[in-house]
């Protein structure tokens, strides 16, 4: 079956992510290193999901990933964060919150196949929003914590905190109110079924 072409699109940044990881070896900036390194790792999750449950992943999801984590890493390694202030930082929080939506609208639809849950169309709506937030809450936290005890300069201020959390806010709107249109359209049982592939995990 031909791959997606966004599949290759994701390709290309978990490629770009590799080359940002060995530009800030060759500064020695070991902290975007290990942060590059993780990131990396992280945009192989879904095809591990895939290998290890037989559940396919849609492949926006794979992309979403990959581009995120690519314009955080860009952003410390090559200075974006501090060259396109405060539009860079902006439109990255935007992006990482429609991801982290899309990430919680595809594990809640498959939680609920398969822990019987029975979450009604406002339920998965709402933890949508909720769960990008919650993700938002702990991500400010931990530039908090950087700044604080590690002497980093990631936050800059109320306004560029509050700003931050809109954005993501945002975000998970957009993806809470597309989620529940294709609820609308579809059922959740439909949605869930297609990212598993046959002989696949079952309702719990």
């Amino acid at each position: 079956m031909k791959r997606p072409a966004g599949l290759y699109l994701a390709c290309l940044f978990q490629a770009l992510i590799a080359a940002n990881v060995l530009i800030a070896l060759s500064l020695r900036d070991y902290s975007q290193v290990f942060g590059g390194v993780i990131a990396f790792g992280l945009t192989l999750v879904p095809s591990a999901i895939t290998r290890r449950w037989s559940i396919t992943l849609p492949w926006e999801v794979s992309l979403l990933i990959a581009l995120s984590l690519y314009l955080h890493i860009a952003g410390g390694v090559l200075g974006y964060y501090d060259i396109y202030y405060p539009y860079y930082d902006k439109i990255a929080h935007l992006v990482s919150g429609i991801t982290v939506s899309v990430l919680a609208f595809v594990a809640v639809l498959l939680l609920d196949r398969f822990s019987r849950l029975n979450l009604s169309r406002w339920m998965i709506v709402g933890f949508i929003i909720m769960a990008a937030m919650a993700m938002e809450g702990f991500w400010e936290i931990y530039e908090w914590v950087f700044d604080t005890f590690l002497g980093t300069n990631l936050q800059h201020g109320l306004d560029d905190t509050m700003l931050d959390m809109i954005f993501v806010l945002v975000g998970s709107i957009g993806v809470a109110l597309a989620g529940n249109r294709y609820l609308s359209e579809f059922s959740k049982e439909e949605i869930a079924g297609k990212m598993v592939a046959p002989g696949g995990p079952g309702p719990g």
